[in-house]
């Protein structure tokens, strides 16, 4: 067993989590694989044992179900040797919002909103009463441009990395420590569940490089990492504007624009 904590990542058996998997698992990390594909993770996690020697423990679990996600949230709650949670299970859906099947907008949901948000409250009360730990949320640049299109998906993406700033500024004085990860487009099977060729596609990063830069963002404690952003200080002038709107925000009256007719 690994004196390092161990990790729990969801969405494990392929793309950006088994590639979380990997890298953690060389960094000397046991680890708890989390997905629907059982026999994903098995060959995954016997081949990460052989080169690493560190415990992989494999759960298959539908996290859009709910009996499934209450049962990882008591692993999370119980368990004090996860000491970081990676967030990384979602998925999309293809065509514009007003397409959306009512049975597949609740699965988008359950997914991408519901099962990230319960699972970081489930490991989030434990970890602050640690003093240490780590949670990473997978949101998408995608969720600070509504331009691109995919309506759901961003906005789900949006509560992603809004959780995630919100959370690192509650949890950072008990010692626990909230990043999220803003990938654009990454060479991942989730292409094929909205019907895109990515290789007909420009700009994809490769799995493994978007991780890298995504722990080197951990590494850092980066509060949000934007893996493709060549220019850091766009990031910070995008933030400093935001910033100086919100003591706008408190006030009585209405803006002067909005007291008088057209």
């Amino acid at each position: 067993m690994s004196l390092r904590p161990a990790v729990l990542i969801t969405g494990a058996s392929t793309g950006i989590g088994a590639t979380y998997a990997e890298r953690f698992a060389h960094r000397g990390h046991d680890l708890v694989l989390v997905s629907r594909n059982e026999a994903r993770m098995t060959e995954l996690a016997t081949r990460l044992r052989n080169e690493t020697g560190v415990t992989i423990e494999i759960l298959p679990a539908d996290l859009t179900c709910d009996d499934d996600l209450v049962r990882i949230e008591a692993r999370l709650s119980a368990d004090a040797r996860i000491g970081v949670l990676v967030n990384n299970a979602g998925t999309a859906i293809p065509g514009g919002f007003a397409k959306h099947g009512s049975d597949k907008l609740g699965k988008l949901l359950a997914l991408n909103v519901t099962a990230v948000a319960r699972l970081a409250h489930a490991a989030a009360p434990r970890m602050a009463a640690a003093g240490k730990g780590a949670i990473v949320n997978i949101s998408s640049v995608i969720g600070l441009a509504p331009e691109i299109g995919s309506t759901l998906y961003g906005a789900t993406k949006s509560f992603v990395l809004f959780l995630s700033q919100s959370l690192n500024l509650e949890l950072a004085p008990s010692g626990v420590y909230v990043q999220a990860v803003l990938p654009a487009a990454t060479r991942t099977e989730i292409w094929t569940h909205i019907g895109r060729d990515v290789n007909s596609m420009v700009g994809v990063m490769e799995v493994e490089a978007l991780v890298d830069a995504a722990l080197v963002g951990f590494d850092r404690r980066e509060a949000v990492t934007i893996p493709p952003l060549p220019d850091d200080e766009q990031w910070r002038a995008f933030e400093a504007a935001r910033r100086a709107m919100l003591p706008n925000f408190s006030r009585s009256q209405p803006a002067a624009r909005y007291r008088q007719a057209v």
